[in-house]
């Protein structure tokens, strides 16, 4: 049962809270944000290619006689040298053959000195003995082809090189032009890789002088980089119009003989920026594949400035346009925050972010 003194106090309370009214609602404090500014470094962009590794010569060793493969001095994989003997075709037949061509020279050689004697007397003409001397000097010649087939018969290294397998085995019968192995010079490799027109535009801006100044490294199929630098020696003359890529060539030495002809791997082109403009790339967002920073203006707001990344590096940009040194630009929050908007900022030294950012990346 309400009471009359219970509605006096009612009353009461009602009147005191109306003599203190409400304080107004003060205004949100603009946020702290991390920012930094644009700092420059020398630094360097690795490309990779996809290679095809190859002996400098690479040749087919093949019988130049027809005959029987009698002998087999080297094995498969063995290393060379030149005028090392490899095979031998059994001479036989191109013994007797040589023999034969001496025999008939000699007798030509005979007929010539007798007809020499009778011109030398007026008893015959100088026809006869100019006929005598062409004959002699035919034999002589077939001595010469005699003695050319047999030394076909023996097989010998052409340059120091690595054979490959054994194409015939001892006792075949070979064929003029039969193969017999490959021979490959792995002294020095040439590598072959396909550019982008674009990358061959950018090199030859950058390296308008000798291509012979430009060296490369090789990264081989087990992950592992070669430890001889190359160095690109040629460019092809036209583009392959169908992948709009030219092929380069560069020449590496293979002292250790490590790598082998027909092997692949990754050539790595090295590119240096000097004095390069980098940001993180966490100041930036994307809108409409453009690239964008927030830049904190003289009056503390916010200004949305479009940037032009010339490279990707981790965690950084490198960027050709849109920025100044000075320029102060937000590290975080950006998806918090709009263009105009007032901020607050913990301006932290581009040393700091950098080496934050080498943590980061460790």
């Amino acid at each position: 049962m309400i009471t009359k003194a219970s509605v006096i106090l009612a009353l009461v309370a009602t009147l005191l809270s109306a003599c203190h009214p409400e304080e107004p609602e003060k205004p949100e404090a603009a946020p702290v944000l991390e920012a930094t500014t644009p700092f420059r470094e020398d630094t360097f962009v690795t490309k990779e290619y996809v290679c095809q590794i190859h002996a400098i010569r690479h040749i087919e060793i093949r019988a130049l006689e027809r005959g029987y493969l009698q002998d087999i001095f080297v094995d498969e994989g063995q290393w060379v040298h030149k005028g090392q003997a490899m095979f031998k075709i059994m001479p036989n037949i191109y013994q007797a053959e040589l023999l034969k061509a001496k025999a008939e020279a000699n007798n030509m050689n005979i007929e010539y000195l007798n007809t020499k004697g009778l011109a030398d007397k007026n008893i015959v003409s100088a026809n006869e003995l100019a006929l005598a001397k062409a004959k002699l000097d035919k034999a002589n010649a077939e001595v010469t082809m005699a003695e050319t087939h047999l030394g076909f018969t023996n097989i010998n290294a052409p340059f120091d090189g690595i054979m490959d397998h054994l194409a015939a085995r001892n006792g075949s019968l070979l064929d003029e032009g039969s193969l017999l192995t490959t021979l490959s010079d792995i002294s020095k490799l040439w590598v072959y890789f396909n550019v982008p027109e674009a990358e061959y535009l950018e090199y030859k801006t950058h390296n308008s002088g000798d291509e012979r100044t430009k060296q490369v490294q090789l990264r081989m199929a087990n992950g592992a980089v070669f430890n001889q630098p190359g160095v690109i020696e040629t460019i092809e003359a036209d583009f392959d119009n169908t992948a709009g890529n030219i092929e380069f060539r560069a020449t590496f030495p293979n002292p250790d003989r490590t790598l082998r002809h027909g092997e692949t791997g990754t050539i790595l082109m090295v590119k240096p920026y000097k004095n390069a403009l980098l940001i993180p790339q966490k100041a930036t967002f994307q809108v409409m594949d453009k690239t964008y920073v927030y830049v904190i203006n003289s009056e503390g707001k916010l200004e949305q400035r479009l940037v032009t990344v010339e490279v990707d590096l981790p965690h950084l940009f490198i960027i050709k346009d849109g920025l100044k040194d000075d320029d102060k630009i937000l590290l975080e929050g950006l998806r918090k925050v709009h263009a105009g908007e007032e901020v607050k900022i913990d301006l932290k030294p581009p040393a700091k972010v950098r080496s934050e950012l080498e943590l980061y990346t460790e």
